[in-house]
């Protein structure tokens, strides 16, 4: 593995760090209001919606000036969101929200970068190792915000400045590291103000979106099929962002240090399991009927959670299984999307994926925030509605007969 590559993993790392820290803190930020998980839903819609016109923006700046520069943004702009959430004050939440989704295009160019420095060989692995060290992230995070808390034995009034300072220090070394970064993207043109101008008129308007990406889509290269099931996972991803208020607010009564122990295991899991899945199976695998069966078997485990009631032992079996199946999913569609794209458009594809899937996922915390109000549990058969959508599209057969589409 090349240095640049363990520097990419490492800035992923302490970013997906800052997010998780701070999860378990954000039902403070809007406690007084009334129906908070409504409005925790909707700072999560804030956060995902402008993303709709910054990834591809993002995404095409990287194919013009490189990655590095976008990486470098994104580091700050992350710095300057957590700063905002110093005093605790919902509307600051929800500035927040927006100012960090501004730069959030940085896992586009993340994905751009590996698939960069990656020999056809190990784009599934180092894809896959992506998902890991995310999947890591998850567990620092709350484990930092636990043991800050804990070991300073901080009062419970303090608490969410402690971990939002934690999240600023972080988000400063990450400027740091960021400025360590040598370029990975060759064949830059830069970026005419007239075409960045165009570029951000369309990307202002989320309807030319999949127009585009069909633009790209020339027959037999596959790449709607698969932005398709990523659309589909990530409607019933949506779920990480909605398990903060459904355990806090629902019939669990957990605690933030009762959700940072689940994320805690839910993240070691899941490093361990997507490590040996993408080291040692996805590029031996036929990676479209893994996704089947992967999303078939894990449609039960979102169908249970709504159903668990007070059990945390339930709630531990059921996140073993999700490990096992689901979140299994997105490293290999990233790879397969990896495969579909070229030196010349792939951050702009990166780009426009990450747009869609921020679509998605506005949509998506639209309906499980709508939900939520008449039932904590309803959203639950919405996140299994969509899981069984990426099945039905991964099915055996289905790749052969879009095939023949496309090329009609």
């Amino acid at each position: 593995m090349t240095p640049r590559l363990l520097l990419i993993y490492a800035i992923i790392l302490i970013d997906v760090v800052v997010g998780s820290a701070i999860g378990p803190v954000m039902p403070d930020f809007v406690r007084g209001l009334p129906r908070p998980q409504l409005w925790l839903s909707l700072g999560t819609a804030l956060f995902l919606g402008v993303q709709l016109f910054s990834a591809p923006v993002l995404g095409r700046l990287s194919d013009g000036y490189g990655r590095r520069p976008i990486l470098i943004l994104s580091a700050v702009g992350t710095l300057v969101a957590n700063t905002l959430l110093l005093p605790v004050r919902a509307g600051l939440f929800f500035t927040n929200r927006v100012s960090d989704g501004l730069t959030n295009g940085m896992y586009a160019t993340v994905r751009s970068a590996i698939t960069d420095l990656s020999r056809k060989d190990e784009l599934f692995k180092n894809l896959g190792l992506e998902g890991a060290i995310i999947s890591l992230g998850f567990v620092l995070g709350p484990m930092a915000a636990g043991l800050l808390l804990t070991v300073l034995d901080v009062p419970a009034d303090r608490q969410v400045r402690y971990v939002v300072g934690l999240a600023v220090g972080l988000s400063a070394l990450n400027v740091g590291l960021s400025l360590l970064l040598r370029e990975t993207h060759r064949q830059r043109n830069g970026v005419r103000g007239a075409e960045l101008r165009a570029e951000l008129a369309l990307a202002l308007n989320p309807l030319t979106l999949w127009h585009r990406l069909q633009a790209r889509d020339t027959p037999g290269r596959g790449i709607r099929p698969v932005v398709l099931m990523q659309l589909a996972l990530t409607l019933s991803t949506g779920y990480y962002f909605y398990f903060v208020p459904f355990a806090s607010l629902g019939e669990l009564k957990l605690s933030a240090r009762e959700i940072a122990y689940f994320f805690m295991y839910f993240g070691g899991l899941s490093i361990v399991l997507n490590y040996g899945f993408y080291t040692y199976l996805a590029d031996r695998l036929n990676q479209r009927q893994a996704i089947f069966w992967l999303a078939l078997l894990g449609v039960p485990a979102l169908a249970g959670y709504g159903l668990i009631g007070t059990s945390r032992v339930a709630l531990y079996v059921l996140v073993t299984i999700d490990c096992l199946t689901l979140s299994l999913i997105q490293g290999l569609l990233e790879g397969l999307l990896a495969q579909r794209t070229t030196d010349e458009d792939r951050g702009e594809l990166f780009g426009l994926n990450q747009a869609l899937q921020g679509l998605a996922s506005f949509a998506t915390t639209l309906v499980f925030g709508a939900l939520s109000v008449l039932d904590l549990r309803l959203p639950w058969a919405w996140f299994t509605v969509c899981l069984a959508a990426v099945a039905w599209q991964a099915r055996p057969g289905r790749q052969a007969a879009l095939s023949e589409s496309n090329q009609e």
